[in-house]
């Protein structure tokens, strides 16, 4: 399945604790260090390399989709460029649609050398293939009904109210874990949580923090909610973050990924990126 699950600080030790960590009370278009800017890492040497090839799919967007001229764009189409760039390997890339099902056999059967599809990182896959480290956290939110009165702006203030998620969810996991004071009401669809907090049912949901800021800008919202303190990271329940699956027979690969993936960072290309495709931002 897809991968969906303030101090820049606090967010890495909430990663490496497991711990959910709020942001204050003011969005944050930042987009939080996947990195250590004091890190140093040595260029990789890619001239044997005879091509990096890089599958991606079509239905992901703002990460992967045709625009409205045919074309191949979104987030991760603009990394992988970026990525070639880097390690000046523009002649040897090129990126590759491919159904989702489809993107583990063919890099196991060296099609390609790697995907950047919002793959989730389990256990089982790492045992298969390599993965380079995190180039985006996606955090968890709250959305709450603007006639909504709270004593505050953290999630204290939802106590003993209640709140949307959906069933079966890491989300449905964290919010019991994180938040017992709040009064958890599980449905079965995104879009059914939705509608609940439209009508007044909940007085908010706890989600993704990809999809949520898109729906409360939405017409479909119709300007009813908005987003409510977080955002809320934590490696147990939302993964360790989007990465870059490698076939496993060029482990290269991954070391030549990490060093451009650093160095986008540190030179804030990769904060271009981000703001280029989540303005409102996702922090």
């Amino acid at each position: 399945m897809y991968f969906r699950f303030r101090a820049v600080l606090l967010f890495l030790l909430a990663l490496i604790a497991g711990l959910p960590v709020a942001a204050d009370e003011t969005p944050d278009r930042q987009m939080p260090l996947v990195s250590d800017p004091n890190e140093r890492l040595a260029k990789p040497d890619l001239t044997s390399l005879p091509r990096f090839r890089v599958l991606t799919t079509v239905d992901f967007p703002p990460f992967s989709f045709v625009d409205q001229t045919g074309r191949l764009s979104g987030f991760h189409i603009d990394l992988v460029r970026e990525i070639c760039s880097e390690l000046t390997i523009e002649a040897k890339c090129q990126i590759q649609v491919t159904p989702f099902a489809d993107l583990q056999t063919a890099l196991s059967e060296g099609q390609a050398e790697a995907a950047a599809a919002g793959i989730a990182v389990t256990p089982d896959l790492r045992e298969k293939f390599g993965f380079s480290r995190p180039y985006m956290m996606i955090p968890a939110r709250f959305v709450q009904r603007n006639s909504v009165e709270l004593e505050g702006k953290a999630a204290v203030a939802l106590a003993g109210r209640p709140v949307g998620v959906v069933a079966g969810t890491a989300h449905e996991a964290m919010l019991k874990s994180f938040f017992p004071a709040v009064k958890p009401t599980a449905f079965p669809s995104r879009d059914e949580m939705l509608a609940a907090l439209k009508d007044g049912t909940v007085d908010a949901v706890f989600s993704d923090g990809l999809s949520l800021p898109f729906w409360t800008a939405s017409a479909a919202a119709g300007g009813c909610c908005r987003l409510f303190d977080g955002p809320y990271v934590s490696e147990h329940f939302l993964g360790e973050g989007l990465s870059l699956m490698v076939r496993p027979d060029v482990p290269q690969l991954v070391t030549a990924i990490d060093y451009a993936l650093a160095r986008l960072a540190k030179e804030g290309r990769l904060q271009e990126l981000y703001l280029r495709y989540f303005p409102n931002g996702l922090f």
